[in-house]
């Protein structure tokens, strides 16, 4: 018998919350650790929906009471997996329990000297705060604000400081070289780090433009540019020098007119080149932005403050932004004085989590899930979800979720509330959160699938062959066994 067998695998009655509580405590188990084990039911059913999904590859979940925490079914839920975006789950909890809910991260402008004659006498100092979501829109604000103050320009440098956070020039290092939510990292950072790579075809090629596009603004960006090549593969290069970012992309993908954006891998030179740009638009001429390890000290002209740290969880939950994700986690790790660079924090938010579920084997290599050896069990976020989830307003963080029917489709007027975070990588797919059935039992869940090994196989291909409708059966697969869990235990 696989050491993975479910429990609960084949019952095919329909029986109620308190009847599945009573056999429970008959086992002795309701009296006993809330993370006790559910009774074995006969296998079979929920073994048939993962049959029929044909993922291959590994199928883990749990689901539990979500007010006593007591187990109802599990299969292979002690076994580590990737959790792609889940992570930002446990990421939240971190960065709620430290740095609160009223925590906002704040851009600053800072004068080394004096206004005099509409000049600073000394340096101008952008200096990030680690926000991740600052806009374009937001730092034409600042150098509006910073005119108004008076300022007409400065007789020394404009320095840029990203030290707030530790900078890498990527999260993970197995992702393709194009791909946007793979961006550098730093303490100041602009529209998720990514820069907006737009092509139309012109008399005799392509007119190509690199911006930084926000709703009201469009400035040119000069940190990176982008140059056709006539080969077939690959579709994108990437090189810096001479302190650019310089992209290739091959001529034949383009077709007529297209967009997309592009990571930015040097970030404070990107916001600093921005800057610079927006601020020469408001009459205060900059030289050239020059990166600084030290934050210089000095008289704050502006402040740019972000949204309250749970506005910006609901939105990175929501749209999943890995950047958000490892701003917040690294930012927490420095609260709390432990390692904040690339790796380090993760491994520091690993030992939080297992010091609070009072151990674990979680192992988390960054905070927004992309690094592909991340590992958490489905027991492990499912007792994050139930035991540090209530006090931080978890549930409240993540968006609905839409059950699928077989075919794929959304289904309409869907009897269970779902909310939850989904999480996904190439051959890997998984959901966690928190259901609510028509009776109004309430169960939190986590579902982990992947395939490790035919992912390896795909390598750092954007859209490997079958991807797509892997993710697409483990959805369905998802949406069957929440539904099966709301008719067994809902009712």
């Amino acid at each position: 018998m696989p050491a993975d067998s479910p429990d609960h695998g084949g019952c095919r009655m329909k029986i109620s919350r308190r009847e599945a509580m009573t056999g429970l405590a008959a086992l002795g188990l309701c009296g006993g650790p809330a993370f006790g084990q559910g009774t074995a039911l006969r296998p079979g059913s929920a073994e048939d929906l993962i049959a029929a999904a044909q993922l291959g590859g590994e199928v883990s979940y749990v689901v539990v009471d979500a007010r006593s925490g007591l187990v109802l079914e599990q299969r292979g839920a002690d076994r580590g997996m990737p959790p792609a975006s889940t992570a930002k789950t446990i990421t939240s909890l971190y960065a709620l329990e430290t740095l609160g809910p009223d925590y906002r991260f704040r851009t600053r402008l800072i004068a080394t000297g004096p206004i005099a004659g509409g000049k600073i006498q000394g340096d101008l100092v952008l200096a990030g705060g680690g926000d991740p979501t600052l806009e374009t829109d937001a730092l034409a604000e600042m150098a509006a604000r910073l005119a108004a103050a008076g300022v007409r320009g400065v007789t020394g440098r404009f320095l840029v400081w990203g030290g707030a956070i530790p900078s890498a020039e990527q999260i993970a290092d197995d992702q393709p070289v194009q791909v946007g939510y793979n961006p550098g990292i730093s303490g100041l950072i602009l529209n998720y780090n990514r820069v907006y790579f737009e092509w139309k075809r012109a008399a005799g090629g392509y007119a190509l433009t690199m911006d930084a596009r926000g709703a009201r603004n469009v400035p040119r960006v000069y940190s990176a540019d982008v140059g056709l090549s006539s080969r077939a593969a690959p579709l994108f290069t990437y090189a810096r020098q001479g302190g650019k970012e310089h992209w290739t992309v091959a001529t034949g993908s383009l077709g007529k007119a297209g967009s997309r954006w592009l990571p930015v891998r040097d970030p404070v030179a990107y916001a600093g080149d921005v800057f610079q740009t927006l601020a020469r638009a408001q009459g205060v001429p900059l030289p050239a932005p020059k990166p600084v390890a030290m934050l210089p000290g000095g008289t704050v002209l502006v402040e740019q403050a972000s949204a309250p740290l749970p506005v910006i969880l609901r939105a990175m939950m929501k749209h999943s932004t890995n950047v958000t994700a490892e701003a917040v986690g690294m930012t927490t790790s420095v609260a709390r004085g432990a390692p904040a660079g690339r790796g380090a924090s993760g491994a520091a938010m690993s030992e939080w989590l297992h010091a609070r579920l009072g151990g674990g084997r979680a192992r988390f290599v960054d905070h927004s899930g992309l690094g592909a050896d991340t590992r958490i069990s489905a027991m492990e976020m499912v007792r994050a979800v139930t035991l540090l989830g209530p006090k931080a307003g978890l549930r409240g963080l993540m968006k609905p979720f839409a059950l699928r029917d077989a075919g794929g489709k959304v289904q309409q007027g869907q009897a269970l509330r779902v909310d939850a975070k989904t999480g996904t990588l190439n051959f890997v797919s998984t959901l966690t959160g928190y259901m609510t059935a028509p009776d109004g039992t309430e169960l939190a869940f986590a579902i982990f699938t992947g395939d490790v090994a035919r992912r390896a196989r795909a390598g750092a291909s954007e859209q490997p062959q079958g991807g797509r409708a892997w993710i697409s059966r483990s959805k369905v697969l998802q949406s069957a066994l929440l539904e099966r869990w709301g008719a067994l235990y809902g009712s």
